[in-house]
This record gives structure tokens, C-alpha cells and sequence, in this order.
């Protein structure tokens, strides 16, 4: 059986950028299409000759804003993929895309492209909250956007933000409901952080806005738990919930620490050799920079990196607890301080049972602040 690969191709430009994102994200007048199409199916073939044996079960475009892209576009780089490598029949293969009424109109020319799920970033359901974060759409547009991915993909997700400034609990309580009932079968779900390096860091310091205390974020998340527990999108990952079935095939990639090409400006992948050595792939972060290794050397990353065993079990452990159905234990047991895991547990963070370890829901609050901790120094694994 060949081994499983995924792959993630990074579209770096937005129409313009939102004041909470610190992605490698860019605002561009003019984006050169021929040469992105060139760019992007050359980096495929530099690594298809190294890892051809390989057959994909996912491709993932993120952004920045993929939807901005042409379909065609798209298409050129899906049917590469099925040229360079076998994919299975019922491959994921989804897109990112905003719900403007531009963006909107171009859903079935993707999916005649080769997209099958949709991932739509609505982050609020009202005006005034899509206003402060700077979205371009409006309600009615994401509302507009979310029926029109109905009635295109069989599946499809969209996102919220949540803990906003003077969102109250009552309000989440209302939006989330309407948002399960709008869902398709899978909800990210992520809480307002401020990160620096963005136009949020400078206003929050100044005091513009202020986020809720603690307490009062970690109310937030509970109540997201019970809410979409009872609608029967549970968590299974920290800020991911869908219906049996309807998880995100490409980031369950991640999670279980699997393969994945990562193509495209700041992009990364992992991806492990045929003498078993797992490496760490970067690309290049700047486009125009990205563009010219490409055209210069048939790839836009840096040399890989070789992870050593505390590397890959660091990462393993960091990924996989993340899921709520957690790991076993035997693959990480020399990367674990054991007497951590006993601490834990009489803290009400986790759950340790026959060689089985998760977090609770109270661990995942405190999911990084608890892996350092659990982890041993790389000195003493």
C-alpha cells in the first residue's frame, strides 16, 4: 500500500488585509496568474521526484484568499497533482474563500474545477462585529455566501470568532445556535487573540478595545462545548467541531502528525523518506522572493531540515493532543515526564487511562500552558 500524502498550496494575497491576521498575507493591484501557474507546478514537480510513490488523500488551498484566484487556475494545479501522483477517489480537496458577492459567484466554477469542500471565513454573523474586524462582507453576505455553498459542495465549512469586545454570553449563546443551524456538518471556531505585529496589537495597547478577562474567555469556550454538543457538532479538535464524518480529512493530516507537502510563500510541510528520516520543509516567505527560487531552482524552500526523535515526538505530541479523542501514550513515552501526567490528571487537565492520554475540556483551555510542562527537556529524553 503506497504511503499517504497530503498536500497544501499557500495563496499569499487578500484584497486587503484584516487588523486581527498575522498569516503571510499581502494586498497586491497586479498578481502576474501565468507565472504563479508556472511557479506553483514546477514546486509540484520538484517534489514528485522524490516522492512519487506517494498517492494524495488531500489538497488544502489556503491563504490569504484562494477564492480571489482564477478557477482555471486552480484546476492547472489539481490536474497536476493527479498527473504527478495517484489520488484517491474520494480525495478532500478544499478551498478557503470569503463570502463576498464577487467570491460567491466563482463557488461552481470551482467545483468544476476540482474543489469538493469549501471553507467560507464569515468570523460574525452582524454588521457591527464583521465592521470591527475589518471583514469586507457584510451579514448578509456571509448568509448569502452559506446557502450558495449548500447548494454547490456537498461539503462545506465557515468559521466565527468569538470573545469580541463587549460580546456578551447571551449574544454568543444566540449566534452560535443560528450558526449550528446554518452549519453543514462542521464549524471552526476560534477566540479573538490579539498578535503582534498587527493593527489590533497597537490598538489594544493604546487601550481601544479590551478582550474578556480570562474567566470570562474560558466561559465563552464552555459554553461553546455545550452549545455544540447538544447540536450535535461536538469538538474534536480545540477549535474544530463537526458531525460524524464531516471532519477536516487535510488538518486530521496534521493532528495525527501524517505527510504533507506545504507549496507557496511561508508555506510548510513534513514529509518523511524512504530510509525513514522525517524532515521539516519551509518555503520562502516573501512572493516575489518565493517566485524567483522557483523559477531559479525549480522549488521555493530552504534546504529541508532533518528532526531528530525529540523533534518528531515533540511535534507528535504537540499535534495529537490537540484532538479530543487524544493519543496513545507508547509512540511518546520517552518524550513525556510521567510524574506531569499524574499532576495533571489531579488537576482535572487529563485523562490518563491503559497508555491512552487527553485533555479534558478544562486541560484544552490550558493546552499551552500544559505541554511544556508535560514535555520532558530535550536533554533529559
Amino acid at each position: 500500500m503506497k504511503q499517504s500524502l497530503s498536500i497544501y498550496f499557500h495563496w499569499p494575497f487578500c484584497a486587503s488585509k484584516c487588523p486581527y491576521c498575522d498569516f503571510n498575507v499581502h494586498v497586491s493591484d497586479a498578481v502576474d496568474i501565468a507565472r504563479w501557474r508556472a511557479a506553483y507546478l514546477s514546486a509540484l514537480r520538484h517534489y514528485a521526484r522524490g516522492y512519487a510513490d506517494r498517492k494524495v488523500t488531500s489538497i488544502f488551498f489556503g491563504g490569504g484568499t484562494p477564492s480571489l484566484m482564477p478557477p482555471d487556475l486552480a484546476a492547472d494545479i489539481i490536474a497536476e497533482v493527479r498527473t504527478l501522483w495517484p489520488v484517491d477517489d474520494d480525495a478532500e480537496i478544499t478551498l478557503e474563500a470569503n463570502p463576498t458577492s464577487s467570491e460567491r459567484q466563482k463557488f461552481s466554477a470551482f467545483k468544476q474545477a476540482g474543489i469538493n469542500r469549501l471553507s467560507l471565513g464569515v468570523q460574525a454573523l452582524n454588521d457591527a462585529d464583521l465592521s470591527f474586524l475589518g471583514r469586507a462582507h457584510d451579514a448578509g453576505q456571509a448568509l448569502a455566501a452559506i446557502e450558495t455553498a449548500k447548494s454547490v459542495f456537498d461539503r462545506f465549512s465557515f468559521d466565527l470568532i468569538y470573545a469580541r469586545p463587549n460580546q456578551s454570553l447571551k449574544a454568543w449563546e444566540e449566534e452560535l445556535k443560528r450558526a449550528a443551524d446554518l452549519a453543514a456538518g462542521h464549524l471552526s471556531l476560534y477566540q479573538l487573540t490579539v498578535e503582534r505585529n498587527t493593527p489590533f496589537y497597537l490598538k489594544h495597547a493604546r487601550g481601544e478595545f479590551y478582550l474578556p478577562e480570562d474567566g470570562m474567555a474560558a466561559d465563552f469556550y464552555m459554553l461553546t462545548q455545550d452549545i455544540l454538543g447538544v447540536a450535535g457538532l461536538p469538538a474534536y479538535e480545540v477549535s474544530n467541531h463537526a458531525a460524524p464524518g464531516h471532519e477536516s480529512r487535510h488538518n486530521l493530516v496534521y493532528w495525527h502528525y501524517g505527510d504533507y507537502l506545504g507549496i507557496g510563500p511561508g508555506a510548510h510541510g513534513r514529509i518523511t523518506s524512504h530510509n525513514k528520516v522525517r524532515y521539516a520543509t519551509r518555503d520562502h516567505y516573501a512572493p516575489e522572493k518565493w517566485l524567483q527560487w522557483v523559477e531559479e531552482r525549480g522549488t521555493g524552500a530552504h534546504e529541508m531540515e532533518v528532526l531528530s526523535d525529540w523533534d518528531q515526538g515533540a511535534e507528535g505530541l504537540m499535534m495529537g493532543l490537540r484532538l479530543y479523542q487524544g493519543i496513545n501514550i507508547a509512540p511518546f513515552r520517552q518524550f513525556i515526564d510521567l510524574k506531569a501526567i499524574d499532576r495533571l490528571a489531579s488537576e482535572g487537565w487529563l485523562c490518563y487511562d491503559e497508555g491512552h492520554l487527553k485533555l479534558t475540556p478544562d486541560g484544552m483551555l490550558r493546552l499551552n500552558m500544559i505541554l511544556p510542562y508535560l514535555i520532558k527537556d530535550e536533554t533529559d529524553a
